[in-house]
């Protein structure tokens, strides 16, 4: 069981796939709080509401909706550095070791179906639409 989930992992780009998603998401998160915390306060400066107080500063004093929050995004791009940081050291490094060793020939690649198998499949699905049409 556990050989076969390993077998659809190494397939095709399923892992370049999964530390895309990873990677997509936390970049969302970088550009979300830019937009909220840099470009929206820029635009309050005409009037709207109030921003939320952390690392930065007013661009007019007595408006809090033109606070350009800092913190926000430094923790965003913190909060991604990390993640890709772990995608990369516990998906990415490892599944590339295993590659690398399967082209060297030290590990088995993924199994392919034998003649027997294919067969097998074959008449099954030549029954299944005897069963059907008659």
């Amino acid at each position: 069981m556990l050989k076969g989930f390993k077998d659809f992992l190494m397939r095709g780009n399923v892992v370049d796939l999964a530390v895309a998603v990873v990677i997509g998401a936390a970049f969302t998160a970088i550009v979300t709080a830019f937009t909220n915390g840099l470009i929206k306060p820029l635009i309050n400066t005409i009037g709207g509401s109030d921003a939320a107080k952390g690392l930065g500063f007013n661009i007019l004093s007595a408006n809090d909706a033109t606070f350009l929050d800092f913190g926000g995004v430094i923790n965003a791009a913190i909060n991604f550095v990390l993640v890709a940081g772990v995608v990369y050291f516990v998906i990415v490094l490892p599944v590339k070791h295993v590659q690398e060793r399967r082209k060297r020939g030290e590990e088995a690649g993924p199994a392919e179906p034998t003649d027997v198998e294919l067969l097998t499949e074959i008449r099954d699905l030549l029954r299944a639409q005897q069963n059907r049409q008659g």
